[in-house]
C-alpha cells in the first residue's frame, strides 16, 4: 500500500495558504500597534514578516525537491543533522505546535460560531469542577476536529475538495473585504490621523528599535506560520520536485499580499488607538463595524469561521504524514506507521484528532502556543542549515531545485531569525524559556522511545 498522488499545483498552493490563514490575521495586529506604536511599524512588522517567510519558502523547496516524501520538515532534520534532530521537530510537532495549532484554531471557531448562536457562548458551561470546566464551545471545537479528521480518513481526494473550497472562498472573501475598506476609508478622519504618523519609523532610542520589531512579530509569525505542511505530504503531490517549492512561493506570496492589504484596510479605517484597544483584540471585527455597522460583526463572524474551518482541515490533513514518517523509523506509535485502504495514514489522523481534543479540553492550548513561537523559528533555523550541511554532506544528491539566493538569502534568514529568538529570550522570556523546555523535555523521550523499540 502506498500514498496516492492527487495534489496538483492549485490544491498544493491552497493548501499551503489554506493552512496559513486562520483567526490571527483578524486579531494579532491589535497586540503589534500596542507594541509599536506607529501605524508605519504595523505594516514594517507585517511586511519583514512576509519577507522572512518567503525566503524560507523558498530555502525549503531545494529539501522538498531533494526529498519529496511523506514526513517533510521531520525528514530534512533527520537527513541533515541525525534522528535525534528529526525527533525533537516531530515530538514537539505533535505535542503542541500542530495539535496546539488544530486546538486553537477549532476554539476560535467555536468562539465565533458563539457570536452567532449564544448556545455555544464559552461561559455556557456543561459541568464545572474548581476553576475547570467543560463548555459546549469546547464540545463544538472537539466536534469539528473529529468530523475533519474523518473526512480525511475517506482520502485524500475528499481533503482537498473541502480545502480547495473553503481556501478559495476566504481568500476571495478577505481580499474584497480589504479592498473595499481601503476605497471606503480612504480619505477618512482615521486614514489622515494615521498617514501623520507614518514618520514614526525611529523610536527615541534607536537601538530599541531592533529588538522592539522582533517582540512584535510574535504574533505575525504565529500567523504566518504552517506554510510547511506541504511538505508533509509531500508523497501525494503530484511531481513534487516541481509542484512542492512553487507550491510554496505561490501560497507563501499570496498570503504575505492579502495580509498587507487587510492591515492597510484596518488603517484606512480605524486610527492606530483605536485598533491597539479593539475588544478582545478582533480588530477584524471591528474594522467590518465601521464598513457595515452592526451587521459587520456578524459578517466577521462568518469569514473567521470559513477561515478556522478550512486551515484545521489543512493542518489536520497534512501533520498526520510527519507522525506517519516517525512511525516507520519506530520513533512513533507503531499503527500510525500503517495506511489505510484509502491510501491514508488513518490511525496518525485519529491519534492526532485524541490529542488536540485533550488539549481543546485543558484549556490550555493557548499558553502552549505562546510557548512555542520560538521553538518553531530555532526549527526553521536548524532546517535552513540543513542545506548547507547537506549540500557538503551529500553533494551530488539531485537538486532538480536549488534554494534561491543561496548561500545568502538562506544566511540573512537564519541570522535575522536568530535575532528574533534572541530578542525573545532577553524580553519574552515567560514564553520563550518554556518553549525551550518543551523541545528538551524530548530527549529523554527520545532515548527511552529508542531503547523500547530496540527491544521490540
Amino acid at each position: 500500500m502506498s500514498f496516492k498522488r492527487a495534489l496538483g499545483l492549485f490544491d498544493a498552493t491552497m493548501l499551503v495558504a489554506g493552512s496559513m490563514i486562520g483567526s490571527g490575521i483578524f486579531i494579532v495586529s491589535a497586540d503589534i500597534a500596542r507594541i509599536t506604536a506607529s501605524p508605519m511599524l504595523l505594516l514594517v512588522v507585517w511586511g519583514i514578516t512576509g519577507l522572512i517567510t518567503i525566503t524560507a519558502a523558498l530555502s525549503y523547496g531545494e529539501l522538498a525537491g531533494m526529498m519529496p516524501e511523506a514526513g517533510g520538515q521531520y525528514v530534512y532534520l533527520r537527513e541533515a543533522f541525525g534522528p535525534l534532530a528529526g525527533f525533537l521537530y516531530g515530538w514537539t510537532l505533535f505535542t503542541v505546535i500542530q495539535t496546539g495549532t488544530i486546538a486553537a484554531v477549532a476554539m476560535a471557531f467555536a468562539k465565533y460560531t458563539g457570536l452567532l448562536q449564544p448556545f455555544f457562548a464559552e461561559d455556557h458551561r456543561i459541568f464545572s469542577i474548581g476553576t475547570w470546566g467543560v463548555s459546549w464551545a469546547q464540545v463544538l471545537a472537539i466536534a469539528t476536529i473529529l468530523f475533519l479528521t474523518a473526512v480525511n480518513a475517506r482520502g485524500v481526494s475528499v481533503g482537498k475538495i473541502i480545502q480547495n473550497v473553503f481556501t478559495s472562498t476566504k481568500v476571495i472573501s478577505v481580499v474584497a473585504l480589504a479592498l473595499l475598506g481601503i476605497i471606503i476609508g480612504r480619505g477618512s478622519d482615521a486614514f489622515h490621523m494615521n498617514m501623520s504618523g507614518v514618520t514614526d519609523l525611529v523610536p527615541s532610542e534607536p537601538l530599541a528599535l531592533l529588538p522592539m520589531l522582533a517582540v512584535a512579530m510574535v504574533g505575525s509569525i504565529f500567523s504566518s506560520d504552517a506554510w510547511n505542511n506541504i511538505t508533509f505530504a509531500a508523497a501525494e503531490v503530484k511531481d513534487p520536485k516541481k509542484t512542492i517549492p512553487l507550491s510554496l512561493l505561490y501560497g507563501v506570496l499570496l498570503v504575505t499580499v492579502l495580509y498587507l492589504l487587510a492591515n492597510i484596510a484596518y488603517l484606512c479605517l480605524m486610527p492606530l488607538n483605536e485598533i491597539a484597544s479593539a475588544q478582545k483584540d478582533r480588530v477584524g471585527a471591528a474594522a467590518a463595524q465601521v464598513m457595515f455597522g452592526p451587521p459587520g460583526a456578524t459578517i466577521m463572524a462568518i469569514l473567521i469561521m470559513v477561515s478556522t474551518f478550512g486551515c484545521n482541515n489543512g493542518l489536520i490533513l497534512s501533520g498526520a504524514r510527519a507522525y506517519y514518517a516517525m512511525a516507520l523509523d519506530k520513533l512513533f506509535f507503531k499503527k500510525a506507521g500503517e495506511l489505510s485502504e484509502k491510501q491514508v495514514p488513518r490511525n496518525a489522523l485519529w491519534i492526532q484528532a485524541a490529542w488536540a481534543s485533550a488539549l481543546c479540553l485543558s484549556g490550555t492550548y493557548g499558553n502552549l502556543l505562546d510557548y512555542v513561537v520560538m521553538a518553531v523559528l530555532l526549527f526553521y533555523i536548524a532546517t535552513i542549515a540543513g542545506i548547507f550541511r547537506l549540500r557538503k554532506t551529500q553533494p551530488n544528491a539531485p537538486r532538480p531545485y536549488k534554494a534561491f539566493g543561496y548561500p545568502v538569502l538562506p544566511a540573512l534568514y537564519i541570522l535575522a531569525a536568530t535575532f528574533i529568538c534572541v530578542s525573545l529570550l532577553m524580553y519574552k522570556q515567560e514564553y520563550s524559556l518554556p518553549g525551550l523546555v518543551i523541545v528538551l523535555l524530548g530527549v529523554p523521550v527520545y532515548y527511552v522511545w529508542g531503547r523500547k523499540a530496540a527491544r521490540g
